[in-house]
């Protein structure tokens, strides 16, 4: 699996170009500003790009905008953007298409290599990712109708977890249900957010996302 990896900080980037290819990623450019990204993006049409937000020269969003330019020229293209902080902002324009694998992971999440490297093979397949952070901050907005104060607590439960992408039996593994149970809590929140049941779990992580952020 090819990927293309922007980080400016030496350090961080060796680390994680180590860490990718010793579980069998095969890293095609490693690069440390936003312009450099772009093209290598453009160039190499990897099959996932791991992205930091912010990157020389302005040390804003350099690197979400390269990446969201790549996917307007290659549709799809999976990103995986990390970042030191949650910023809703930076989540709502990252998950404002539908097309392709997105992640927004906390940098503190990659001294973690096994939830490190299977978000990366959970977007690159096309998937969801977003931390757990990221989720309390979208679940914490609130709705100007009413409709998410209208989830219980444990709706509210597995809804989070739906939005880290995980399948109803990893939910129920999670919080101790049965399948049933949690498929019981779906269609339910389904119902209140007005959103039609999906069997693929991406495409209902989407639309649960889609909803929160209007």
């Amino acid at each position: 699996m090819r990927v293309v990896l922007a980080e400016d900080l030496f350090l961080l980037r060796d680390g994680l170009v180590r860490t990718l290819r010793e579980h069998g990623f095969d890293v095609v450019s490693a690069v440390d500003n936003g312009p450099s990204l772009l093209r290598a993006l453009l160039e190499e049409k990897p099959d996932v790009a791991v992205v930091d937000v912010r990157l020389p020269p302005t040390f804003t969003d350099e690197g979400l905008q390269a990446a969201l330019e790549a996917r307007r020229h290659h549709r799809g293209l999976p990103v995986l953007v990390l970042s030191q902080y949650v910023d809703q902002l930076y989540a709502n324009e990252l998950l404002a298409s539908d097309d392709g694998g997105v992640g927004y992971l906390l940098k503190d999440r990659v001294t973690d290599t096994g939830q490190f490297v299977d978000a990366v093979r959970r977007v690159a397949a096309g998937g969801t990712v977003l931390d757990p952070q990221v989720i309390g901050r979208l679940l914490s907005r609130g709705d100007a109708r009413g409709t998410i104060s209208a989830l219980t607590p444990r709706e509210r439960d597995v809804l989070e977890l739906m939005a880290q992408g995980r399948s109803n039996a990893a939910v129920a593994a999670a919080l101790h249900f049965s399948e049933s149970a949690v498929a019981k809590h779906t269609a339910s929140i389904f119902a209140k957010l007005g959103i039609a049941p999906s069997t693929e779990d991406n495409r209902r992580v989407l639309a649960v996302l889609a909803y929160l952020r209007r």
